[in-house]
């Protein structure tokens, strides 16, 4: 059995990032950059009016003083006009500021009479104008490699004239349950079985990741079954078998995989949940063991499947968010591994969410963050304590 940090450190020495490959604008989104970007123009491109009203020359605007209109400029095409001492253009939002004007007024703070406006308030230099570049200068990065693309990102790229953008590879990625007491939701459940949650709950984490879920198989405890299923699986760059990786008869996962000549890297971790834990590879494929239990398949793919996961999509942050919180409750880690306690995140506090069990699915669902706490560790209530955010 090796540390949480050990293992982390070997899974991830052993992912490569896929190929880039280029998307458009709208396809990239949720991708990972593959290459730095940078400011085409600045922005704005020109200095323009950020308010419907008038281009002046702020030292002949006294309050009271009368101006001649001779224009109008709307936002588009520069029409060319000039603005000189006494004299106004009318101006609307986002529209080339003329030539001899310095500043806005805006349309409420005058009185339009006929060809002339009346101020009726002081006007400063530069009030109410863009800057061109004020924004972002002409050069200037925009978008770092590794770095997330978000709306408001390729809202940016738009903005630099960028159509298309060189991301990180696509994840296809399998999933694997096992075990004879399961079955499928929607069919008839027997003494002694429970519905098969852990795919829905592995589904929903991989297409969180921005991985694309291509295979999801159900494998009772038969070693033929299961060995043909991996090797289905093993098609995808990710496979992830949940249920059979412990030390009892009928966990057969390990065995399956040697069988398939499997490199084995890690089996069983200190962490509390998610003890049996396997990870290795089929060829070029990453092959993750994740126990049985809800909590301890969900503790397990955060820590370890995720990071692996955005590393092979090219992404520069592997980890989960952290933030401060005041912790409600004492808690002790009494156990001989580093235990992750569910809970949930609210108005700057974290309380632990029902039972602190492997099986406890509930709890997990009304969860949305986890504090790692060492092993021997004691917190008290009140105690501002680092939180990682999944929800």
């Amino acid at each position: 059995m090796i540390s949480e940090e050990e293992a982390r450190k070997k899974i991830l020495e052993t992912v490569r990032p896929l190929p880039s490959r280029r998307l458009s604008l709208s396809q990239a989104l949720g991708c990972f950059a593959a290459e730095d970007y940078f400011a085409r123009l600045p922005l704005p491109n020109f200095d323009n009016s950020a308010m419907d009203g008038y281009a002046v020359v702020a030292s002949s605007c006294k309050k009271g003083a009368r101006l001649r209109v001779i224009g109008e400029q709307p936002a588009g095409p520069d029409r060319k006009l000039r603005v000189s001492p006494g004299h106004a253009v009318r101006i609307f939002t986002g529209a080339p500021i003329p030539s001899g004007s310095d500043a806005v007024v805006m349309q409420e703070d005058v009185a339009r009479d006929c060809e002339e406006i009346v101020i009726n308030t002081d006007v400063d230099h530069g009030e109410f104008v863009r800057r061109r570049g004020c924004d972002l200068a002409e050069g200037q990065k925009i978008l770092a490699k590794g770095e997330q693309i978000r709306a408001a990102t390729t809202a940016l790229l738009a903005s630099q004239g960028f159509v298309d953008v060189t991301v990180g590879g696509e994840v296809e990625a399998g999933i694997i349950s096992t075990g004879d007491e399961l079955v499928k939701p929607g069919e008839k459940i027997q003494p002694g079985q429970i519905y098969e949650s852990n795919s829905a709950l592995l589904n929903g984490l991989l297409q969180r990741c921005g991985a694309t879920v291509k295979t999801v198989e159900h494998c009772r405890d038969e070693r033929q079954s299961l060995i043909d299923a991996i090797k289905r699986g093993a098609k995808n760059h990710v496979l992830i078998i949940t249920g059979g990786v412990s030390v009892g008869e009928h966990d057969l996962v390990k065995d399956a995989l040697h069988d398939l000549d499997a490199q084995i890297d890690i089996w069983r971790v200190a962490i509390k949940p998610g003890k049996p834990f396997l990870f290795g590879s089929i060829g070029v494929c990453l092959v993750f063991g994740l126990p049985g239990n809800p909590v301890s398949a969900f503790v397990t793919f955060v820590q370890f499947v995720r990071p692996a996961i955005l590393k092979l999509m090219g992404a520069a942050n592997l980890d989960l968010p952290q933030v401060p919180a005041k912790l409600g409750v004492d808690l002790t880690n009494d156990s001989d591994r580093v235990h992750y306690i569910r809970g949930r995140l609210e108005d700057g506090k974290f309380d632990a969410v029902g039972r602190q069990e492997s099986h406890a699915l509930f709890g997990l669902s009304q969860s949305n963050a986890l504090l790692r706490m060492d092993v021997g560790e004691s917190l008290t209530a009140g105690e501002i304590v680092d939180v990682q955010i999944w929800e």
